[in-house]
């Protein structure tokens, strides 16, 4: 009894714990576009400027990463060369930015709850740049499922209240930058068997974005601020929505690392439905039933998507304790055969 109770006790908190790290991650991933949104929007916090509010982020982000990883020295650093830095981290870095600049700029123009399902394409875009970076193997069911996605999404977009052609521009151009660098990490980082925990991640890859960030701040938002006297630096705002960014990341190694990255895809979906009945309640925007309608279908093919990845995940594991269960087989019969040579011998050894 005291057995069966402890394991059932054992079960409730591994339950618990788990739920714990997805209500971490909602929170913080809710907070952190809320919080962009209204420093972003015009009607809102009015500071208008994405290139400078990821600039703060990177900013934060690296010198926190900095003393975790070279001054306090609580998680190690990266064993990689100069080249594979130069050739490897930095494009992804490059690949990073651009996607920030992006998302962060599409705040000014669109709804929160419209970008969450402009988000939806994002396994579309995942699945097409893998197949033409053959990384992925094209099948007509999958392409039909991003298609079905696809639909969904333009209907999404039919609906839109306040359908902003640049934003939506914006926002694509992120949800293809973002896809790409996750393509782009398979092929440049994994297969030479580099991985980074989020600390590490930010540590190496945070300077990039500052670089590549400072082209476009220095042209384009760098004279509007110099420009801008009555500007004072808020430290609260900007440090509090730094401090949640980086939150995030730690959020994210927590919940794929304790639970799986398909448990964070399931939590995406709680979290975009969240920020859509947000959108519509608090910040008062507009959410038509078109809207509702098209980005049900997309949620759906979505939901497909990660089932079949989860069954497609199951049949793998399955396959691999099939063949470590046949290995192990081999090596016992290997084993009980060596035993029997060993006695044979040592019986005519005695006959002798």
């Amino acid at each position: 009894m005291g057995k069966g109770g402890s394991l059932s006790d054992g079960v409730v908190k591994k339950i618990v714990l788990s739920y714990t790290y997805v209500a971490i991650w909602i929170f913080l991933s809710f907070t952190v576009i809320v919080y962009n949104k209204y420093i972003l929007d015009k009607k809102m916090y009015n500071w208008p400027y994405p290139v400078s509010l990821t600039m703060i982020h990177m900013s934060f982000c690296a010198t926190l990463a900095f003393l975790l990883v070279r001054v306090f020295r609580l998680v190690e650093p990266v064993s990689m060369s100069r080249d594979v830095y130069l050739s490897s981290v930095v494009p992804i870095g490059a690949l990073y930015s651009l996607s920030l600049w992006l998302s962060n700029s599409a705040y000014i123009y669109l709804s929160v709850s419209f970008i969450q399902m402009l988000k939806a394409l994002m396994p579309v875009a995942v699945y097409s740049i893998g197949v033409l970076l053959r990384k992925e193997s094209y099948k007509n069911d999958t392409m039909f499922n991003m298609l079905s996605i696809s639909l969904g999404v333009g209907v999404a977009a039919y609906g839109e209240a306040r359908f902003d052609t640049w934003g939506v521009l914006l926002q694509l151009g992120a949800v293809a930058f973002e896809a790409t660098r996750l393509v782009m990490i398979q092929i440049l980082l994994t297969s030479k068997g580099i991985s980074f925990n989020p600390i590490t991640s930010l540590y190496y890859v945070a300077p990039c974005c500052l670089v590549f960030l400072s082209v476009p701040w220095i042209f384009v938002e760098y004279p509007i601020l110099r420009e801008s006297s009555t500007f004072q630096f808020d430290f609260v705002v900007f440090g509090t929505n730094s401090f949640c960014a980086f939150a995030l990341n730690l959020a994210v190694f927590l919940l794929v690392g304790k639970t799986s990255a398909l448990t964070m895809n399931v939590a995406g979906v709680v979290k975009d439905w969240l920020l859509i009945a947000f959108s519509w309640s608090v910040i008062k925007d507009t959410v038509t039933p078109i809207n509702l309608f098209g980005y049900g279908l997309a949620f759906l093919g979505v939901a497909y998507y990660n089932h079949s990845k989860l069954q497609a995940l199951k049949a793998k594991e399955a396959q691999k304790k099939t063949a470590q269960a046949d290995e192990e087989e081999g090596r016992l019969l290997e084993e009980r055969e060596a035993d029997g040579m060993d006695s044979r011998e040592k019986k005519s050894v005695r006959g002798k």
